[in-house]
Order: structure tokens, then sequence, then C-alpha cells
């Protein structure tokens, strides 16, 4: 979702040469296994890179205390959760497996997951 991360340049890509899905904090959420059903089963894509990023708003953010505000802010509580973590890497490492693991993906050998640093532009792969 960060609008400060080019992901074109940062993997080489032309317009065209990738699908990309973004979201707050790179959460693999149903809408996203949604996207990437379709990405492979209907446009024959076979890979997918997962990016989390440093400075990132997800990262501490504690589900219950945003959801809490939002209802005391709506009177409703979001159905959703907001996705916060500890460490990007560990997150990305659970995404990674989450994609690996899902039946309604039929390529899931290359799945791979990065953590971007924002003030280098040092991208870090995270083993599985």
């Amino acid at each position: 979702m960060d609008a400060r991360i080019d992901v074109h340049s940062l993997f080489g890509l032309s317009p065209g040469d990738a699908h990309v899905i973004r979201n707050a904090g790179g959460l693999v959420t149903d809408d996203i296994v949604r996207s990437l059903c379709i990405s492979q089963r209907l446009l024959g894509t076979t890979e997918v890179i997962l990016v989390h990023h440093t400075n990132c708003g997800m990262l501490g953010l504690d589900d219950d205390t945003f959801a809490a505000d939002v209802e005391r802010d709506t009177g409703r509580r979001p159905p959703w959760r907001a996705g916060g973590f500890a460490d990007a890497g560990d997150d990305v490492r659970r995404s990674v497996q989450m994609l690996r693991e899902c039946p309604f993906l039929p390529a899931r050998d290359a799945i791979r997951g990065f953590v971007l640093d924002v003030d280098n532009g040092a991208l870090e792969e995270v083993p599985a």
C-alpha cells in the first residue's frame, strides 16, 4: 500500500510485466487469495512475491486496540482484523507459508518473501 515503493523499478519490471496487489501491511486476506487465484487460474501467472517494508504503520499495531477505537468512533466493531505485526520478517515468513499451503493456488512452488528497507532501498529475501 505504501506509495513510497515503486514495485516495478524495485524488481526491474515494466508496466504489464506483473500483477501488483497492494494492501495495508501486505496482509494475506481472503481478497488477496481471491486476486491471486484469478491471476494464476485465468491469467497464467506462476510466481508470487510478497514484500513488506521497514517503517510500516502496521508494525507494532495492536489489532484489538485498533478495533476498539473503530468501534468507539462508529458504534460497530470491524469484521476484519487490521493485521498488525511485531516483526516484518516473521510476518513475511508466516504469510508465505499461508500462501504455500493455500489449496486455491495452483502455482505454489515459486512464492518468495522480502523486506524492503525504505531508508536505503535494500531488499532482503526472507528465508522460508
